[in-house]
């Protein structure tokens, strides 16, 4: 099969200046995340709250997400993520405001997240299904891969730089930087150009909302390729992913290296990522793609069990480089095969069930670890999480093993 060029998507202008921006902001967005867990755990000193504000996060993703499909189908993408951008800056700033004066509470903390997390229910889906209208679906895996990079890149540099800025400056200037980031990629989609043919502008909707969710999701169920792979998405998202929200307390209280070593840790997850996603982008087509799925996630899940059990922090940020190798892997192949699968019609709609099992299992996740952390501690509990999201994977792969075949 032809191999794609590696940088074929950035050859589309709205996706080249999309990127870009979304490289300043998604670093920025990392830095918020490492200030936010410090936040919760000098405020409370507890990783139950870490665990509660992961879910306050999560859980509006997995109640709106569908309706974020909905209005992905429906409206102009570019609206609804200039929209998205300019409600995250603001939310940003706001708690870089109550964190410089002083008056921040965890209860704060919580509510603000919340409200992110409603608009990360429209923004994820809506961002997803915007790729394919930016390049055409020639280019997309490609352009999935160079996102899920952008992505990462900024998942490496973004903790490095929170923990200096924690360490050097303060705390809320995450959330200041985090605030302006925002701009880089507002001021990226208002420069796009599309032509008014194309299927970016409003659409001609004459159903209902509960029939065009009932039309997505009897195509979801009817496709076993998008089934089985959004199964399996929700299994490593409800079992494995937690542990991104309890890294504050392996910096602090296990291998006790403080903001500086939190920034370490996420950079080395970041770094996997990124490893992963231009791994991806540069090979271009794969073949047997469900097989390098499934792999990947089995490799997540063992080396999420070495990390959980190690004390020293060499070890510890190998096993996140592996770690992020495997999510990224095991999501971008399932990302890109589930959109060249589904018909442009529904893609919003798909790309929201996506979402709804990739994003919206981890706030379940994260109150079921952070309660068990709670009585056992938070490396047992990771480490069970991990030994689950392998065993779900097993039985899978025994109970679906066509997903082996896509």
């Amino acid at each position: 099969m032809k191999m794609e060029q590696p940088l074929l998507s950035l050859r589309h202008k709205n996706f080249r200046i999309f990127w870009f921006g979304q490289i300043v902001s998604l670093t920025g967005t990392w830095m918020h995340s490492v200030g936010q867990g410090w936040l919760v755990l000098k405020l409370t000193d507890s990783p139950f709250y870490l665990g509660l504000v992961g879910t306050a996060g999560s859980l509006p993703i997995l109640l709106f997400t569908l309706f974020g499909g909905i209005a992905a189908d429906r409206f102009p993408k570019r609206d609804i993520l200039i929209t998205t951008q300019i409600s995250s800056m603001f939310l940003a700033l706001t708690l870089a405001i109550l964190t410089s004066t002083g008056i921040v509470n965890v209860w704060h903390v919580l509510i603000l997240t919340a409200i992110l997390g409603t608009v990360h229910a429209f923004d994820v889906p809506t961002r997803q299904s915007f790729i394919i209208e930016m390049v055409g679906r020639e280019s997309l895996l490609n352009a999935i891969a160079l996102n899920s990079a952008a992505f990462n890149g900024a998942r490496i540099i973004g903790p490095a730089i929170a923990g200096l800025a924690i360490g050097y400056l303060s705390l809320e200037a995450c959330f200041y930087i985090n605030a302006l980031s925002f701009l880089a990629v507002i001021i990226a989609l208002g420069k796009m150009r599309f032509d008014p043919s194309t299927s970016s502008g409003l659409k001609e909707k004459t159903s209902k909302i509960k029939e065009e969710m009932v039309e997505g999701l009897r195509y979801i169920s009817g496709e076993s390729r998008i089934y089985v792979l959004i199964i399996f998405v929700a299994i490593i998202s409800f079992f494995g992913f937690p542990y991104i929200t309890f890294l504050p307390v392996f910096a602090r209280d296990i291998l006790q290296v403080g903001p500086t070593g939190l920034g370490l840790l996420m950079s080395s997850a970041g770094a996997g990522a990124f490893i992963g996603a231009m791994g991806l982008a540069l090979r271009g087509d794969v073949q047997k793609k469900g097989l390098l799925s499934v792999s990947a996630g089995i490799i997540f899940s063992l080396a999420l069990i070495v990390f959980s059990f190690s004390k020293v922090m060499w070890l510890s940020s190998a096993m996140l480089v592996l770690t992020g190798w495997g999510a990224l892997t095991h999501l971008a192949t399932a990302n890109s095969l589930i959109q060249l699968v589904a018909p442009d019609h529904l893609r919003g709609r798909v790309m929201s069930a996506y979402t709804l099992f990739f994003l919206g299992m981890t706030p379940i996740g994260n109150f079921v670890v952070g309660t068990l952390a709670h009585y056992v501690g938070t490396g047992i509990a990771i480490a069970i999480g991990a030994k689950l999201c392998l065993l779900g994977t097993i039985l899978l792969i025994w109970k679906k093993p066509e997903i082996l075949k896509i």
